[in-house]
């Protein structure tokens, strides 16, 4: 069989299917304690399919890559599509994105150890891509909020996202230290945590950043 790139936009049902399980078992086992053959097995098919859709493990996480943040693009701009006022909208793109990385919070772990490991033969420049791709939607959203005076115009627009998401990971990897401060018995108390009282508060820092006037 020969091995031709993925179209991100037009993977069909068996690829999408291989993909979602590789994710599964990258998260649960790392990307190096998941094999071809394991993916296989976990999605009742033959080794040579994945070879043939995706040509070897590493050419597979790049589309899973791509494919998730492609869906991500998607997202938002069926959120920008209902043309609500700015906060409306910002509150909506905050909620999304740590909906988002909560869900596939052990992918991101993946990602950003393979993204520092020199010795993998991963090609990072696609994705990178697309995600600067996304940062220019909500830049564009931004900078439209500024022109009507929603929006301050004293704020780094590049690194709103970082704060999101740095500190919902700086939660995520102190989880025990929170758990024991908020007294979160459980993972429901947690997921019930990050959905309202972290989400809220990441989204009063992204708005206090982007309408506290100096």
């Amino acid at each position: 069989m020969i091995f031709k790139k993925p179209n991100i936009v037009d993977l069909n049902d068996k690829q999408i299917q291989i993909l979602e399980t590789a994710e599964k078992l990258f998260a649960e086992n790392g990307f190096d304690g998941t094999s071809v053959r394991n993916i296989a097995k976990a999605a009742d098919i033959n080794i040579a399919m994945i070879s043939y859709y995706f040509g070897s493990k590493e050419k597979l996480l790049e589309s899973l890559l791509l494919y998730r943040i492609s869906d991500f693009r998607m997202q938002l701009e069926s959120v920008f599509s209902k043309n609500n006022g700015f906060i409306d909208t910002l509150d909506e793109i905050v909620t999304l994105i740590v909906k988002r990385i909560h869900k596939s919070r052990l992918t991101h772990k993946i990602i950003n150890f393979e993204f520092s490991n020199e010795a993998r033969q991963i090609d990072f420049d696609s994705y990178i891509e697309q995600k600067k791709q996304n940062l220019y939607l909500i830049k564009a959203f931004v900078e439209k909020g500024q022109k009507a005076g929603v929006f301050v115009n004293h704020v780094n627009i590049e690194l709103l996202t970082a704060t999101i998401l740095g500190t919902y990971f700086h939660f995520y990897n102190n989880k025990k230290y929170y758990q024991n401060l908020f007294n979160l018995k459980d993972d429901e108390a947690i997921e019930l945590y990050v959905h309202n009282e972290l989400t809220l508060h990441i989204l009063n820092t992204i708005k206090a950043l982007l309408t506290h006037e100096n």
